[in-house]
Formats: structure tokens, C-alpha cells, sequence
């Protein structure tokens, strides 16, 4: 997400706060809770070059959310808890369930101790091959591998590319020039490439999955706290979505298995990785329902409103970039993702007509809405 991408995110969520629509539109758009999603937790300050700081954010920042939640009037409960509510149709008061995807050992160091100190419940979604310290974190290597050099030069995108990392912005824009085309790639070929990145600046990222993420002692040590569930995160963080049925439902049921056998205990809940429509979507959550799993998560952004199935459940990024107690009470009222899908069902309307002529012959292509004029 580009600097005035965010910028713009920013601005509106600041307008819309500040025009108080929220608390008015609350009753009506909140929904029946939130669901958070949480990375990393580290009380570092952001480097000049850092392109997955918004996969962080401070302890600080963690417990003024814990603390806007309860303002706020919410209940903070377990996974098991929201699921109970989800399916008795509960319509009491509104709760929220704090999540973090990928097991960062930071989770245990830094976002635990805040956990504990309020008596929050929380959940960890693990992919099994990173406890056992062999997980493929690209995006991280990625963004290590670009940090210690000052160019690249790689076959990329079907020709030879020449990539300027003079300078911390050098770096940043080389990152995004190469991070969105290889979110597009099938899984192997993705890290592949990240791979042949990493062997042409010399970056050895052998150990990196061992020093960010927890290993299995060190997960089932967290477990034996009732405020933590471990929950599944499929074994290699493939997006399920791009891979065959079968595959799919491997990476699925594996996942849960090993969190069973790891911790001695059921493993009732899953988080899809990265969450979005072209990484999970309906065969997906149908996979996870007859398998058996309580709820699945993605990271479509709402709050718990009717109508997601229970092994397709939104969530609300607790976002390095957006620390800002405004963002969050705002996002709490469901307003922006109600008008945001408002807007998108509009514009599909509107288009719909001149989609359906231009497949028909019925509309010139100069009369388009913003078609160039020749």
C-alpha cells in the first residue's frame, strides 16, 4: 500500500470521526462484535526503510486499544465465546476477540505481558512448519534482502529488471514494485522467485524463521494460560485459494491436526493467510465447515454482521500504520465498511449497463464514462 494510499485512508477515517456520524450510525452498523487482527507486537520505532512496519504495532498502542474496547462498552472474549455467541444469535452487549496471525515470538515477549496484565483472552493462529522453524516468511526476506544491498538485477516479471536500493525511498519503492506482482504469483513460484532475489544480493534467510517465530515449547508454555488459544494457520502459509481442493484441504486439516497433537487439546478455529478474496473465498470456507472447525477468518475488513458464514468471518486490522486511538473508535462503529460497501455495490450497478452493452455491441467505446475522446 503506497505512502498516499494511506494518506487518503487516513484523512477519511479522521473525517468521518470527526463528523460523529459513528456513535449516531452505531446502533445500526456495529454489528454483533469485531474481530481484530494483530502480527507483530514490538515496542520498536519504524526504520526509514520498513515495508511490512505495518504488520507492527507498539505495546502501548496495544493497550489503548484494550482500552477504547472496554470504553467503548464491548466484552473481550475467547474465540470459543464468539462462536458460542455467533451461533445462539446472542444480541447482547457487542465483544471483541483480539487475534494475531503467525506465532511472532514478539506475541509472547511484548503483546502477552499487556494480555495478562489486563486479563484479556486472545488468540495466536499458527502455521505449523514456522513453530518447527522451517516456515518461509518471504515477505520478510524480501524486505531483508533488499535492505543489505544497493542494487538488483533479476529476471522478474518475464524480462531483466535493474532495481535501485541506493537509498532507504529507493528501497521502499523497489519493495512495492516487486511485493504486489508477486502477490499474483501461484505459491511456489512466489517464493521461488523471492528465493533467486535472496541468492543475488547473498541474503542467507536459513535462520530467520527460528529467530521471529515461537517454536512448539515455547507455544504449548504460552497455551497453559486459559486467556491464549492456539489456533490453526494451514502448515506452510500457502493461500489456500490458489491451490487445488485437495491441496487445499490438506493444508487445512494437517494444520489442525498438528495444533491437536502438539497441545493435547482440540483445535477448533483457523485464519486463512493473508485473508483475502483471491487467497480464500467460498469452496474455502466450505472446506473448513466439513472439517469440522468451529469459525475460519479471513481479513475482508467488517465487523461481525448477519450473513458471513462461520468459517468466513471478517476482521479489523489493528494496523502498524493506522495507530491512532480516532482509527480505531471509528472502525469500531462499523461506519466506513458499511459505506464502503455501500459505494462498491453502487459502482457495480453503475457499470453493470455498459459492461453488459459492450458485450451486446449496444454502447461505441468513445461513449464510455471516461473513455478518451479521439
Amino acid at each position: 500500500m503506497s505512502r498516499r494510499t494511506i494518506g487518503m485512508m487516513q484523512a477519511g477515517l479522521t473525517a468521518l470521526h470527526a463528523s460523529r456520524l459513528g456513535a449516531l450510525f452505531a446502533p445500526l452498523t456495529r454489528g454483533k462484535g469485531i474481530v481484530f487482527t494483530l502480527h507483530s507486537v514490538h515496542p520498536e520505532p519504524p526504520s526509514e526503510f520498513d515495508p511490512n512496519g505495518m504488520l507492527r504495532i507498539t505495546p502501548q498502542f496495544l493497550e489503548t486499544a484494550i482500552e477504547i474496547v472496554r470504553k467503548a462498552g464491548y466484552d473481550i472474549v475467547s474465540l470459543d465465546e464468539a462462536a458460542r455467541r455467533l451461533k445462539a444469535k446472542d444480541e447482547g452487549r457487542p465483544f471483541a476477540v483480539f487475534t494475531l496471525d503467525d506465532g511472532y515470538r514478539d506475541n509472547r515477549d511484548h503483546a502477552y505481558p499487556v494480555f495478562k496484565q489486563h486479563g484479556v483472552p486472545f488468540a495466536i493462529y499458527v502455521p505449523a512448519d514456522y513453530a518447527d522453524g522451517n516456515g518461509d516468511l518471504w515477505w520478510y526476506v524480501l524486505e531483508t534482502a533488499l535492505r543489505g544491498a544497493d542494487s538488483l538485477r533479476i529476471g522478474f516479471g518475464g524480462e531483466l529488471r535493474e532495481f535501485d536500493l541506493s537509498t532507504p525511498e529507493a528501497k521502499t519503492r523497489a519493495f512495492r514494485e516487486i511485493y504486489w506482482p508477486l502477490r499474483d504469483l501461484p505459491e511456489r513460484e512466489l517464493r521461488a522467485t523471492v528465493r533467486k532475489i535472496a541468492d543475488a544480493v547473498g541474503y542467507d534467510s536459513s535462520s530467520l524463521c527460528r529467530d521471529l517465530i515461537m517454536d512448539w515449547d515455547e507455544i504449548r508454555d504460552l497455551a497453559a494460560d486459559p486467556l491464549v488459544t492456539i489456533a490453526a494457520h494451514t502448515c506452510t502459509h500457502y493461500a489456500v485459494g490458489k491451490l487445488s481442493e485437495d491441496e487445499a484441504r490438506k493444508e487445512i486439516s494437517a494444520s489442525v491436526a498438528r495444533i491437536e497433537k502438539e497441545l493435547d487439546r482440540p483445535c477448533r478455529h483457523f485464519s486463512f493467510p493473508y485473508g483475502d478474496p483471491a487467497s480464500c473465498g467460498p469452496r474455502d470456507f466450505a472446506l473448513a465447515e466439513e472439517l469440522g472447525l468451529e469459525t475460519a477468518v479471513t481479513t475482508h475488513k467488517d465487523v461481525l454482521r448477519d450473513g458471513y458464514p462461520m468459517t468466513g468471518l471478517p476482521r479489523v486490522s489493528l494496523n502498524g500504520s493506522f495507530q491512532d486511538a480516532r482509527y480505531l473508535e471509528i472502525m469500531m462503529t462499523g461506519l466506513p465498511f458499511q459505506l464502503a460497501d455501500t459505494a462498491a455495490s453502487a459502482w457495480r450497478a453503475v457499470r453493470k449497463p455498459f459492461r453488459d452493452g459492450r458485450r451486446e455491441g449496444e454502447i461505441p467505446a468513445g461513449s464510455r464514462p471516461g473513455a478518451a475522446s479521439t
